[in-house]
């Protein structure tokens, strides 16, 4: 008896504990609409005998590749009221040079640029390439009921998901020169692609920032009017970079042609990828939520209701590189739901799904936030 006293006692201790957590939660994320799952279908849950809602996930991101018709309308079939959006690689595509050798970025000596720590870019002006993209992007939406879509990789050629980055100059091909050239009406004198890069680096070096990341935005552009043609409800988002503009001299603009405030006129979402371990910060997680408070301030969004843009952050969960412990998850979903952020997505399930601790303490931090 007097055991079983002790134990409902402190089940009459612990429960208002946990019931005033959860209120807590709630209270301090009111506009939190999306826990999501990035990187394919979590189908270890379904194979448990599990549920998403057991883990308080609401919203799935898979490949384009894999977004069929089938596969989408079957995990929505599994888990109803869940929303699936599909991520679509721009310009991560080292197999379309094999057959397209003109497509690869150039670097400021005129000759290819290398892989940097052998991520592929391609170049920005290749009018074959934009086509074939395009027409994917089109098919996606058309073949399959997802909810959004989500760019995926859109800018310059470059390494830099990692703490140290590696950032070429590029693309100097003949294609791109003579395009920066028409419009902006800037000569570029004569000399070899070195002395012309040189000069665009330097003297014009506003001009060809500017001039480069209209041609990203531009692809924004077409990317949201397919999206308004062919699935209008459909939102359009971008995972991107989450360093700020001042941050390595501007490289989000200078080096990545990335202009978040441009890309604002046609992107729904914006998923910053604060991946906080892989980029030097795994004992600072609070690095995820000031990185984000920065993006909102940045594009003026507040998370509040009625807003047109959203930021829902992509945070790192899973092991990469740098490893990532059970017991920070809590504290990871918590910068990654502060204002002005109203959504949240992990990276990535194939990393988490079978790691039955961390996949435990998701489901805790998502059901508080429920």
């Amino acid at each position: 008896m007097t055991t079983l006293r002790m134990f409902i006692g402190l089940s009459i201790l612990l429960v208002p504990a946990a019931s005033a957590y959860e209120d807590q939660a709630r209270e301090s994320r009111p506009n939190l609409e999306i826990r999501g799952i990035y990187g394919g279908v979590p189908t270890r849950i379904f194979e448990g005998g599990e549920t998403l809602e057991d883990y308080g996930i609401n919203a799935v991101w898979i490949g384009s590749g894999g977004a069929t018709s089938e596969v989408v309308s079957g995990l929505k079939a599994k888990a109803p009221g869940v929303r699936v959006f599909a991520e679509f690689n721009t310009m991560h595509d080292a197999e379309y040079l094999t057959d397209h050798p003109d497509a690869a970025p150039v670097g400021t000596d005129g000759e290819r640029s290398p892989a940097p720590d052998g991520w592929q870019g391609i170049c920005p002006t290749h009018e074959g390439h934009r086509r074939d993209r395009m027409a994917a992007f089109r098919k996606t939406l058309a073949d399959a009921p997802i909810d959004g879509i989500w760019l995926d990789y859109h800018h310059a050629h470059a390494s830099w998901e990692q703490a140290e980055p590696n950032l070429p100059d590029t693309c100097f091909c003949d294609r791109c020169l003579k395009a920066f050239s028409k419009a902006t009406g800037t000569p570029l004198g004569d000399g070899p692609t070195a002395a012309i890069s040189a000069r665009l680096l330097g003297e014009h070096r506003r001009a060809w920032v500017d001039w480069r990341c209209g041609v990203f935005t531009d692809w924004v552009r077409e990317f949201r009017a397919i999206v308004d043609e062919v699935r209008p409800d459909a939102l359009l988002g971008t995972f991107h970079c989450p360093w700020t503009v001042e941050e390595r001299d501007g490289a989000l603009r200078d080096k990545l042609a990335i202009d978040l405030k441009a890309q604002a006129e046609y992107v729904d979402v914006f998923s910053i990828m604060p991946y906080h371990a892989r980029f030097g910060h795994a004992d600072d997680p609070a690095w995820i939520s000031r990185q984000t408070a920065w993006l909102g301030e940045h594009l003026g969004i507040r998370g509040e209701p009625g807003e047109r843009h959203k930021i829902w952050p992509i945070v790192q969960v899973a092991d990469w590189g740098e490893k990532v412990r059970p017991e920070d998850v809590g504290a990871i979903v918590d910068h990654g739901t502060r204002a002005p952020s109203t959504g949240v997505m992990i990276f990535h399930w194939s990393g988490v799904g079978g790691d039955p601790a961390k996949l435990r303490e998701i489901g805790k931090a998502y059901r508080g936030y429920r």
